[in-house]
């Protein structure tokens, strides 16, 4: 079955609710993430009720994040990969996790994450033995289509992760859908579910705040550099997050 790309988010934000019991069942879960940032924008209150439950979390962020302001002199390449994973430790820590054993950074290159070759072998490798390592139960990545090559290369590598570990359950979240032109036809996703957060909402704010860079002018030397709008911040500021059930 095909769909419009503009249906896509009214089909996501239109799936019926679920408890992670129902849906995950036990055990911990582990969310890739290509940016520092994306965790925070698609899964900050998933994150936070799993830890409430006293599921174990990890947070896999795939890129270096330095891609974010090429043209930055004050923020070269090696300080702008600190800076995103300094922001990544707080944001994290602000959902729940221990920001020291919790979250890994697989420091895959920004705008050219692999999804095949050795560095991609090397990922899937490190994020297999994660699942193992906490029991997870369920994988959330990046949806396949979402129009940015790093999502959908994250999207490949939970793929890849998924034949390794074939008793996992692997679920996509969108972050930038809208970004599609509307009228692109695209595979309807088959179900999906919707977890309400609005016990978690400050703390998923507070944890999107936490990625300056991506959220303010402080780097200011970058004209051409990203910076999510408030439109873009609305579209995640709402009291529930949503999940597609991801079918081969």
């Amino acid at each position: 079955m095909m769909i419009k790309a503009g249906e896509i988010l009214a089909m996501a934000n239109a799936f019926p609710y679920s408890t992670l019991e129902e849906r995950l069942g036990g055990g911990g879960i582990v969310v890739i993430a290509p940016h520092p940032d994306d965790e925070s924008l698609a899964c900050g209150g998933l994150i936070a009720e799993a830890r409430a439950q006293g599921r174990p979390v990890r947070v896999v962020i795939a890129s270096d994040g330095s891609g974010s302001h090429p043209a930055s002199k004050t923020y070269p390449k090696a300080r702008l990969t600190d800076l995103r994973e300094h922001e990544a430790r707080q944001a994290v820590a602000e959902l729940g996790l221990d920001a020291s054993h919790d979250l890994v950074f697989l420091r895959l290159p920004d705008r050219f994450v692999p999804s095949k070759g050795a560095s991609a072998d090397r990922a899937v490798s490190k994020i297999v033995a994660i699942i193992r390592d906490v029991g997870a139960q369920a994988l959330f990545v990046s949806w396949r289509h979402d129009p940015h090559c790093d999502h959908q290369a994250s999207y490949r590598l939970a793929r890849a992760v998924q034949r390794c570990v074939p008793c996992i359950k692997l679920f996509e979240y969108t972050v930038w859908v809208s970004a599609l032109p509307p009228d692109t036809p695209l595979e309807a996703p088959c179900r999906g579910f919707r977890i309400p957060i609005g016990r978690w909402r400050q703390k998923k704010q507070r944890a999107i705040a936490a990625h300056r860079s991506q959220t303010t002018d402080l780097i200011a030397d970058d004209p051409s550099g990203f910076c999510l709008t408030a439109s873009d911040l609305a579209r995640f500021d709402l009291p529930y997050e949503s999940f597609f059930e991801s079918d081969e």
